[in-house]
């Protein structure tokens, strides 16, 4: 389902002060990028990901990693990604 607008607000507050934990790096977007990013939502819920120059733009790696990890691009400003996955149990984010 995706974020209503109320909902991603609430997540752009709450992502303002995280570091990224997973930067792409320049062979942009690949398996390995992927698993990372998906473990990190299993352990945060609320990710930041740093996107450097690399083989596709930072819209497209942004999509592929929201895609590949079936999460919600929250917000890309500049060449960080807000990434947002709901886990189905122990959620910090039961009320969006």
């Amino acid at each position: 389902m995706p974020l209503t607008g109320k909902q991603r607000r609430q997540l752009r507050a709450l992502g303002h002060h995280l570091e990224p934990v997973v930067i792409v790096g320049q062979s942009g977007v690949t398996e390995g990028v992927v698993a990372a990013v998906e473990q990190a939502l299993k352990d945060h819920e609320l990710i930041k990901v740093k996107i450097n120059e690399g083989p596709e733009d930072r819209h497209e790696a942004a999509e592929k990693l929201s895609q590949g990890t079936s999460a919600e691009l929250v917000q890309l400003l500049g060449r960080t990604a807000l990434l947002f996955k709901k886990r189905d149990e122990d959620s910090e984010f039961d009320d969006l």
